[in-house]
């Protein structure tokens, strides 16, 4: 017989409700995640029959494999639609998990696809490069305010001669002291930034379709490896606006009757994904690319310019994907094939 067991899974504890078809009865426990043996024995006395439904976490990749050891099936659910499933408007562990529980029993649980190992490692590591990119940022404009305050012009921090034209012009013992410390971080960076890239430059290389999308103009190694990992198997959207949305680029609307209003775009997905993506649209060299920024930042701006130019790259890259073309096949025909297939659904 098989036992179904919601999980309400937090950082350090957990609660559970489970259903035993035998005897048709909820019983519910708590464990915290520091006693792995009750967790372990839990679990394995209830036989790899079991089914076990939890809310996608940030934390939960070691009570996955805990439970793979164990031969029990898991499922992973969509955190949004668990909650708006739920019965009634109070709100605690035992209740979350109740909820879990019901949908597991009655084929309703949301489930989502977790991404593989090697997606979560990889993403993993472009988030510490681009936590590293934003330190680094900051120490290169507090160095450039400081310039600024000593009359020099802005120049390229790279190179050591613009580096010591900045020793040079220090008045006192302690400005020497804090502009010595910030270079030594920023080259100390620096270096920790280029490790990084080497070892992306590596992944992209023995990735086939990293290097696909590295044929668009405008993406490169950072921007190809977060959009393969991040959307994983794209045949799984069905619409373009599917992945899109999946992203967090899609504009909310809040109509009533005969108002229509458009807000500012959902950002549900991925934030690096959205900051790559910006990123990329701005050195984009493909001219359908360009003339929309141009055309919509004439309308409405350059910051909503922006967002809907990274939306299009994002929509070139997806159907490069889907089809399997590089950017040339793409340029000659996969667009009009893109709306053509759009058209008929």
């Amino acid at each position: 017989m098989t036992v179904y067991i919601g999980v309400d899974f937090h950082p350090y504890e957990q609660t559970v409700a489970y259903f035993d078809e035998r005897d048709g009865e909820i019983r519910y426990r708590q464990f915290l995640h520091s006693d792995k043996q009750s967790l372990k024995a839990f679990y394995r006395k209830c036989g790899p029959e079991a089914v076990v439904g939890v809310e996608a976490t940030g934390c939960l990749w070691w009570f996955e494999k805990l439970l793979f050891e164990n031969g029990t099936k898991v499922k992973i659910g969509d955190p949004r639609l668990i909650r708006r499933a739920a019965l009634s408007r109070h709100k605690n562990d035992f209740r979350d998990a109740e909820t879990i529980l019901d949908l597991l029993v009655n084929g309703q649980f949301p489930e989502i696809t977790p991404r593989s190992e090697q997606s979560r490692e990889m993403l993993t590591m472009l988030n510490h490069r681009h936590f590293l990119v934003k330190k680094r940022t900051s120490i290169a404009n507090t160095l450039q305010a400081f310039a600024r305050s000593k009359g020099l012009d802005k120049f390229r921090l790279q190179t050591l001669k613009r580096q010591q034209e900045l020793l040079d012009s220090v008045s006192t013992a302690m400005e020497r002291l804090i502009v010595t410390s910030r270079l030594s971080l920023y080259n100390e960076l620096s270096k920790e930034i280029a490790a990084f890239d080497a070892k992306l430059a590596e992944e992209a290389e023995r990735d086939e379709k990293t290097k696909l999308l590295m044929t668009h103009p405008g993406v490169g190694v950072v921007t190809a490896l977060a959009l393969t990992h991040t959307l994983g198997d794209v045949r799984r959207f069905r619409r373009k606006e599917e992945v899109v949305a999946f992203v967090g680029l899609d504009p909310l609307e809040k109509s009533s009757g005969e108002k229509r209003r458009i807000g500012s775009i959902s950002k549900h997905g991925s934030r690096l994904m959205r900051h790559l993506l910006g990123q990329a649209a701005q050195t984009c060299r493909d001219h359908r690319v360009k003339a929309h920024y141009l055309q919509v930042s004439r309308r409405r701006g350059r910051p909503k310019a922006k967002v809907a130019a990274a939306r299009k790259l994002l929509i070139n890259c997806y159907v490069m994907l889907r089809d399997d073309i590089s950017y040339e096949k793409f340029a000659l025909g996969g667009a009009k094939l893109a709306c053509a297939r759009g058209q008929e659904r």
